[in-house]
Parts: C-alpha cells; sequence; structure tokens
C-alpha cells in the first residue's frame, strides 16, 4: 500500500510517498481501507519537528482517518467487512480518565498514523461513523470534534442558557459553536477576520469580537456578559491568551485548556482569586466518542470543511493549514 511517511527532520521537505507493507490484521484487529483523513495542527507539528516530539522515524503521520473495514483479525466481535468506522485518536483508551498507557498509543505520534491507504488498527480503537455523514466529514470527528465535546459536555457541564467564549475559528473552536448552539447555549467568538466571524454568526454565534480590532477583547466579552464573564472558555490559544480568557470567565467558571498555539507566561494568582476551574484537555476515551457520535446523528449534525485535498497532493494541506486561512477543517481524501 502506499503511505506519507515523516522520513527526516526536514519538516514539509521530509514528508515522503512511500510504499509500505502490512500483515494480516492480528487478534483484535481490523483492516481499515482508509478513504479520508483530517489534518489538525498537532499533526503539522510532528511533521515540521518530530524530534521535540519524540517521534521515531520513519512515522505515517495524522491521529484522524475514516473509511471501512476490510478484513477483521481473530477474536475480534462487533465489526464486519463493509463497516464504516473512524479511528480513535488514542488506541488504549476506552473509557474513564487519561492515563500513561493509553497517552503512548497516540496515533500519528507514539505510534503509525493513519495518512496511508490502509491501515491495522485495534478493534477497540474504532467506532462506527454516523450513517449521514461522508467519509470525509466523519474523518474530522477524532481529535478536534472529540476535543470540544469534551471541553463543553463532561467538563464544562454546558446547558442551555449558558455562555460560551471560543477562541479563532479552526477545527475545535468550530465544532465548540456547533455543539453548543445544538444545546442552547450562547455563544461568543473571536477572530482577526471579519469575514470568518460572519460565517462563524451565520453558524449560530451570538456575538462575536475581531481581536486585532479590539486588541482587549476580554473587555469586550465582559461588556456582553453585563460585566459577569462567560460560564465556560475553550481556551486554544495558549499561554499568550490564557490571561485574558481568565479574566473573560465568570468567577467559579471553567475554562477548557487545550491551547498550543501561542507562548508565554501566565501568572497563576488570578485563576485563585477567581476560583476558576482549569481543565487541560487531550482529545478524549472511545467510549466519549460514541456518545457523541449518538448526539451528532441524533441532530443530523455536519462538520464544516474549508477545502479537500488529494491524496497526492497532501503536502499542500499542511501549508494550508500553517497558513491559517481556513474556517473549520481541512481534509485529503484517499
Amino acid at each position: 500500500m502506499r503511505a506519507w511517511q515523516i522520513q527526516t527532520t526536514e519538516g514539509l521537505d521530509g514528508l515522503k510517498l512511500a510504499e509500505v507493507g502490512l500483515p494480516d490484521p492480528g487478534p483484535g484487529e481490523v483492516r481499515v481501507r482508509l478513504r479520508a483523513n483530517a489534518i489538525n495542527y498537532r499533526d503539522l507539528s510532528v511533521i515540521s519537528d518530530p524530534v521535540a516530539r519524540d517521534v521515531e522515524l520513519p512515522r505515517i503521520p495524522n491521529s484522524d482517518g475514516a473509511g471501512e473495514v476490510l478484513a477483521v483479525g481473530p477474536g475480534v466481535s462487533g465489526f464486519a467487512p463493509g463497516d464504516r468506522v473512524a479511528g480513535c485518536f488514542f488506541q488504549n483508551w476506552i473509557d474513564g480518565p487519561c492515563t500513561a498507557e493509553a497517552m503512548a498509543s497516540a496515533l500519528g505520534g507514539e505510534i503509525e498514523g493513519v495518512l496511508a491507504e490502509e491501515r491495522n488498527l485495534r478493534a477497540d480503537g474504532l467506532v462506527k461513523i454516523p450513517d449521514h455523514l461522508s467519509f470525509a466529514e466523519a474523518a474530522t470527528l477524532p481529535c478536534a470534534a472529540l476535543t470540544a465535546w469534551r471541553a463543553l459536555v463532561p467538563v464544562g457541564k454546558l446547558k442551555a442558557g449558558d455562555t460560551v467564549l471560543l477562541l479563532g475559528t479552526g477545527g475545535v473552536s468550530i465544532f465548540a459553536l456547533q455543539f453548543a448552539t445544538l444545546m442552547g447555549a450562547r455563544v461568543i467568538i473571536t477572530s482577526s477576520s471579519d469575514e470568518k466571524l460572519a460565517k462563524a454568526k451565520a453558524l449560530g454565534a451570538w456575538q462575536t469580537v475581531n481581536y486585532r480590532a479590539t486588541p482587549d477583547w476580554e473587555k469586550a466579552v465582559l461588556e456582553m456578559t453585563e460585566g459577569r464573564g462567560v460560564d465556560l472558555t475553550v481556551e486554544v490559544g495558549g499561554a499568550g491568551t490564557l490571561e485574558k480568557s481568565i479574566a473573560a470567565t465568570r468567577i467559579a467558571g471553567t475554562i477548557g485548556f487545550i491551547g498550543v498555539l501561542s507562548g508565554g507566561v501566565v501568572n497563576p494568582r488570578p485563576i485563585m482569586s477567581k476560583s476558576l476551574t482549569v481543565q487541560g484537555i487531550y482529545v478524549g476515551s472511545r467510549n466519549l466518542f460514541r456518545d457523541m457520535n449518538q448526539a451528532i446523528a441524533a441532530a443530523e449534525l455536519r462538520p464544516v470543511i474549508d477545502r479537500s485535498f488529494a491524496f497526492d497532493d497532501a503536502p499542500e494541506a499542511y501549508r494550508t493549514m500553517k497558513a491559517a486561512g481556513h474556517f473549520g477543517k481541512l481534509v485529503i481524501e484517499i
């Protein structure tokens, strides 16, 4: 089969298309014919600097893939050839809190990823995908969608009438906008692009803030909430925006901390003085993935895909990710 591999530490120049052997699926494994991948900022980071992430080379990148089952290995039940499935970001996180064993099973980092025509994956590291979704749409779910769902539901305990702050219009934030709106929450979302903010408004955002035009956007958020602050912030910016997110979140509110996009130093004192809950979020378990898929199926929710790329043009997808002009998800179709 063909697969893209990170073969050297030269960034995107080190990403090469190769012929890779694949054995028959072993006990507890399922062979999947991949039909689509979605890419995340994390995937770009792995390719750009595999040394910093301690990734062994060569390595097939990407965590998010969807396709159909070709064959099942000994002892597998619950899956059959023809089933439409998506892989779990962590192949060894079934339920409960995250563990070191789960962290060591991340696709496209600690273990081989899914930017390939076929892959053998653990049967308990797969979920069936909602019937109404295409493979490209389903491929967007394993990382960005599940991260957003975990931030809102088990961590944020979101309920109708709550106010949520979202930063930017990447995959996690747009999924969080769709989920929060579906649950009857009010969403405030930021971006440096008025065009993107208009798209977010069309998806159901209650209020928008252009952070380039309004550098003190946390003050604007406080004004929108009559000085109270939001109930929940989905923080994807990182240390560079966390201070403002803390200021914009109400006393005893919650911040789902996902951010890896900007550096900086954070003063922890306001977290204590406002009695905030700040929870680090790194995707979620297989059971949470299945719960989310039930909600997506019931609402017939469709992920927002900005652009699709052919398998042979995969490097261009990462260049587009790096340019940061997209709204929603970028997909590679196989």
